[in-house]
């Protein structure tokens, strides 16, 4: 007789889809922060301090709805997801030109506040 468990197996297509889904959100976040840029002149430090927050919110929302999917180890999957979309972020950062070995000087802490926004989401949820 065969047992068909899902316990063991790892939804690829269900956390791709969550990353796209976090990409198109960060996306859509970044569209709206460029127009209050361009209608209200906001300045590069608050310029600067959304982007992080739409890194955060993004990772955070990926860690979230894998956590509530999975429902076991939700952290670790945050933390999966969040480092799964600073990868992403960072290979298409060097694929349009930056250099191999700088990404900018905020690399380490990017890759923190994205893994961090992902397992916070994981454990929320």
């Amino acid at each position: 007789m065969e047992q068909t468990s899902n316990q063991g197996n790892i939804p690829v297509l269900f956390l791709l889809k969550i990353l796209l889904f976090s990409y198109i959100l960060t996306g859509a976040f970044l569209a709206l922060l460029a127009f209050l840029l361009y209608k209200v002149g906001l300045t590069e430090n608050i310029v600067s301090i959304a982007i992080i927050a739409i890194y955060v919110l993004a990772t955070f929302f990926a860690g979230f709805v894998v956590g509530k999917k999975l429902k076991n180890r939700k952290y670790l999957w945050g933390l999966l997801m969040g480092s799964a979309y600073f990868l992403v972020l960072a290979g298409v950062s060097m694929v349009l030109g930056e250099p191999a070995g700088h990404l900018g000087d905020s690399t380490v802490t990017t890759l923190v506040l994205c893994a961090a926004g992902g397992m916070l989401g994981g454990m929320v949820s």
